[in-house]
C-alpha cells in the first residue's frame, strides 16, 4: 500500500498493511511497525484507537519507552494535552534516576531508568511502548512507575502478543492495542497476510 493512502473506510487497524516486515534477517524485529507514522492519518488514527479504551480514566502523565515507545507515546500526550516522561535505556540520563534490570524481548540483559523528580505518589501514569512481545520491557516500566508511589492507568501499544509476559500484562492491567481480534493468532505466530504483498 502507498505509504500515503488513506482508504475511505478506516476500520480500526486499518493503518496496519502500512507496517513493513522484516527484510535484513534473523538479528531484526520480525517487523517494523514505524512505518506507520509515516502516514499522518494513520498516526492519528493508532492514537485514538488506543485512547478509546480509556476515555474515562483520568490520566496525569504519559510515559513511552526508550525509544520507539517515544514516538507514540508522545503522539498521545500531545493528543490528550498531557505531559511526556521518557523511561530511558540507562546511561543516557544526566539527573538522578530510578533504575531496573530487565531482560528484552531478543533475551539481553539490559537496565532502564527513569529521573527522580517527576513522578509522586498518586500520579496516574499511562505507559506507552510500539510493540510488546515478551514483555520484559514494559513489566521493568511498570516497576519503575510503582516504585516511586506512582500509578499504572493503563498500558497502550501497536501490538500485544500473547506471550507469557503479554498475557500477565493484559490479566493486571488495562490495556489498549491496535490489533482486531482476527488478527491476533497472525501477530502471534509471527506473520501478517496483509504484509505478503509489502512493495518496499
Amino acid at each position: 500500500m502507498d505509504v500515503l493512502a488513506v482508504p475511505a473506510d478506516r476500520q480500526k487497524g486499518w493503518y496496519l498493511s502500512l507496517m513493513a516486515p522484516n527484510t535484513k534477517g534473523p538479528e531484526f524485529a520480525w517487523l517494523d511497525p514505524s512505518r506507520l507514522y509515516c502516514n499522518s492519518q494513520a498516526l492519528a488514527d493508532c492514537v485514538k484507537d488506543l485512547l478509546s479504551v480509556f476515555h474515562s480514566d483520568p490520566i496525569d502523565l504519559v510515559a513511552g519507552i526508550d525509544a520507539m515507545g517515544f514516538i507514540l507515546g508522545a503522539s498521545i500526550a500531545a493528543t490528550l494535552g498531557k505531559g511526556f516522561l521518557a523511561i530511558r535505556k540507562a546511561g543516557h540520563l544526566c539527573v538522578a534516576t530510578e533504575n531496573q534490570n530487565y531482560t528484552d524481548y531478543t533475551g539481553r540483559k539490559k537496565t532502564m531508568e527513569v529521573r527522580l523528580d517527576v513522578l509522586k505518589p498518586g500520579m496516574r501514569v499511562l505507559l506507552v511502548d510500539q510493540w510488546i512481545e515478551t514483555g520484559g520491557t514494559m513489566r521493568a516500566a511498570i516497576q519503575l512507575v510503582e516504585k516511586q508511589g506512582a500509578t499504572v492507568v493503563g498500558v497502550a501499544a501497536v501490538a500485544i502478543e500473547n506471550t507469557e509476559g503479554g498475557k500477565w500484562i493484559k490479566e493486571n492491567y488495562k490495556f489498549s492495542h491496535c490489533i482486531p481480534e482476527g488478527l491476533q493468532s497472525q501477530v502471534d505466530g509471527k506473520y501478517m497476510n496483509i504484509l505478503k504483498s509489502f512493495n518496499k
